[in-house]
């Protein structure tokens, strides 16, 4: 009988999660050149990306937005159209 090595026996994941299969696909510094580039990868909570629904275009329309709003200017009476 073989003695199973070490990392074997202390491995805790489960047999269906086989990180050779798994990241045999994977490509070593796919993102480098980007973040030497300065993108900035920022991580949105759970509650904000589903808002957003995967779409970078809508996330970035969005912070443009706000900044916009930054540069109103709010006086000490605003004055509303009446209706």
């Amino acid at each position: 009988m073989k003695k199973k090595r070490k990392s074997e026996m202390d491995d805790e994941l489960r047999p269906e999660y086989d990180l050779h299969e798994l990241l045999k696909r994977g490509v070593r510094g796919k993102y480098a050149e980007r973040y030497r580039a300065g993108t900035n990868l920022v991580l949105l909570a759970p509650d904000v990306a589903k808002a957003f629904a995967n779409n970078a275009e809508a996330v970035n329309d969005a912070l443009r937005l706000v900044i916009e709003m930054t540069k109103v200017p709010v006086g000490k009476k605003q004055q509303f159209a009446k209706s």
